[in-house]
């Protein structure tokens, strides 16, 4: 993992989760971007579609639908899982997965 998070805010009012990473790097995403960006094998499809590179302009792009953060929990050391206002919760948002979804890096190479 290139870095670790020092920080994560999730701010429920603006709609916005911002990570502040121990590079300096300070991240912030649309809650509606993130759930549309659900890496959990029902949003991806099938396991076959499992594993594949994140998509910021996605997190970037998505609609706002009006999806917020009920519930936000840290899975060990390693993600965040999170309970959307939509019902679902099964998703497993990796720091690795989360920094390469950041949507500043959108149209990035």
């Amino acid at each position: 993992m290139a870095a670790k998070p020092t920080g994560v805010k999730a701010d429920k009012s603006e709609r916005i989760l911002t990570i502040t990473w121990e590079d300096g790097r300070i991240s912030r995403y649309p809650f509606a971007g993130l759930r549309a960006a659900c890496p959990c094998v029902e949003c991806k499809g099938g396991h076959a579609n499992m594993g594949g590179p994140a998509d910021p302009a996605l997190v970037r792009d998505a609609p706002d639908t009006g999806v917020t953060v009920e519930k936000l929990d840290a899975v060990g050391a390693y993600a965040l899982q999170f309970m959307w206002s939509d019902g679902h919760f099964t998703g497993i948002y990796t720091w690795d997965y989360l920094r390469q979804c950041d949507p500043a890096l959108a149209g990035e190479p």
